[in-house]
């Protein structure tokens, strides 16, 4: 069992909102990572670090996504950081790895101030532009498939990735 495609990108792309799109047009399941963390840890991300750092959170991150890579055959978004991790990127060789790549202006537009954002809690702005220029080699390393977001509807992307996939 292997996911249909696995979404990765900054935040802002659009790895949920697009995920779910095209988890519809394929008519299977959508599955974000984030959210299988926070309802298995019982608490939002932002307590996680908080609570028990970021470490910790990495740790759940990579244990949860190890998990669905190998029992999950829908659309799997994985959180903006998760590329960070060697074994993470080791594991998603062989699987459709889709990079929402999204610019700066956009990002920060719609991602706003980082509201439940722990990474962007203090200067939005210059940590978006840091986590960007970071992880864009990571994420252009695992994916077999990239998009464009930038000024595109989560609509049309997921329309575009449909027809690919």
């Amino acid at each position: 069992m292997s996911p249909r495609a696995v979404l990765v990108g900054a935040p802002g792309a659009g790895k949920t909102t697009v995920g779910e799109l095209l988890a519809q047009r394929l008519g299977v399941e959508f599955r974000d990572i984030d959210a299988g963390i926070e309802a298995a840890a019982g608490k939002p991300i932002p307590e996680i670090f908080f609570d028990e750092g970021e470490e910790h959170f990495r740790a759940l991150e990579r244990a949860t996504i190890a998990d669905a890579l190998e029992t999950f055959d829908g659309v799997l978004a994985l959180g903006g950081g998760a590329v960070l991790a060697e074994q993470t990127r080791e594991r998603l060789a062989g699987h459709t790895v889709v990079y929402l790549s999204v610019e700066f202006s956009d990002a920060l537009s719609r991602v706003g101030l980082g509201a439940g954002r722990p990474l962007l809690a203090l200067n939005p702005r210059a940590t978006l532009k840091h986590l960007l220029d970071q992880r864009r080699p990571l994420y252009e390393e695992v994916a077999t498939v990239t998009v464009v977001t930038d000024g595109r509807t989560p609509e049309e992307i997921a329309e575009d990735l449909a027809g690919r996939l």
